[in-house]
């Protein structure tokens, strides 16, 4: 029987349950990463099931647009709930209000894995689970307002991380291991509403940052991942991962093309993302890194059908899935 942290409002409640019911961009800042890497011993790296994580992505996109206030995101919040209580040793929910920029007030709840929770050196693996509400950059302007699928932009790095903790229940590295989903990621501005943008992006990484579910919770360091199953993905250096943990960035270039991932993990600098892992680097002060797919040949400069209904399961490549989810398990294993 597992355990449940439900934490509401900086209230925290134990429940133990068996079986549940079912970014914007950015200015530079200044580098607070000094921060080195402990050496871990090297083990044997478990194979990573991309056929498992692309089931995970497809079932999440199954319950609809995962937007707060709907009951997809309700029926796919108990679900990941239910499902991560089956491998975490614990799990937090963690659940507020928080108000989005057009004065819509979002129930939402941060969902909290924890692996070997006695271990003091402590790695933070994250994605947004929530789908945008807006196709805003849609070609058909018809659109611009209808909900996303969010296959990727959202789901995919959820299945991955799904599919790193279902291996985590089987298999355990010598450090601790915490996975979050966090909620709200994608309820920024509008294309077409006026005013500042950057703060309406990320509002559960911010709640989150601001009461992490322990209040002297720290971890060596974090990685985000955000769509993550685009086929041929292209995953840069992002600019804020490479002000605040350049180290961590080069360490999981350096494995990604030790396993031959050259062709998606490219050396090179991308644009300045504002992101959860900056929330996360700015206000609890992890140094945590971005692993999103970035195009600047498009006009957005994210992958072709970034916040369109085109960002469905079929542009969903299991390689894709597999080159993120096999190089995280050799981050974790070596």
């Amino acid at each position: 029987m597992g355990r449940i942290w439900y934490k509401v409002q900086g209230v925290i409640y134990l429940g133990l349950l068996g079986i549940m019911s079912c970014g914007g961009s950015g200015s530079p800042g200044q580098s607070t990463d000094d921060r080195s890497l402990v050496a871990l011993p090297k083990t044997e790296v478990p194979d990573f099931n991309a056929d498992s994580a692309y089931a995970y992505v497809a079932r999440q996109v199954s319950f609809g647009p995962r937007v707060p206030n709907t009951d997809a995101h309700i029926n796919c919040g108990l679900w990941l709930m239910e499902t991560m209580q089956g491998f975490a040793d614990t799990v937090y929910i963690q659940q507020t209000r928080v108000r989005a920029y057009n004065g819509n007030v979002l129930n939402i709840k941060n969902i909290i894995g924890v692996f070997q929770p006695e271990l003091p050196n402590r790695i933070l693996l994250c994605a947004h689970w929530d789908s945008r509400p807006y196709a805003d950059w849609d070609p058909d302007p018809a659109k611009h307002h209808v909900a996303i699928d969010g296959a990727n932009d959202g789901a995919s790095g959820v299945g991955v991380l799904m599919e790193v903790a279902r291996q985590l229940s089987q298999h355990q590295p010598d450090t601790g291991v915490d996975i979050i989903f966090f909620d709200a990621e994608d309820y920024g501005r509008h294309i077409a509403s006026q005013g500042a943008d950057q703060d309406t992006w990320g509002l559960g990484s911010q709640y989150w940052a601001r009461n992490p579910h322990r209040p002297d919770y720290t971890a060596s360091f974090g990685i985000l991942l955000d769509m993550v199953g685009a086929a041929n993905a292209t995953f840069l250096q992002e600019g804020y991962s490479m002000l605040y943990a350049p180290n961590i960035v080069r360490r999981v270039w350096d494995i990604a093309h030790k396993l031959g991932y050259n062709d998606y993990f490219i050396k090179q600098t991308g644009s300045y993302i504002v992101d959860d892992h900056y929330y996360i680097n700015t206000i609890i002060n992890i140094p945590t890194i971005n692993i999103i797919h970035l195009d600047a040949s498009t006009p957005h400069g994210f992958f072709p059908h970034w916040h369109t209904t085109g960002d469905n399961m079929d542009i969903i490549d299991k390689q894709t899935l597999a080159v993120a989810g096999q190089t995280l398990m050799a981050l974790l294993f070596q």
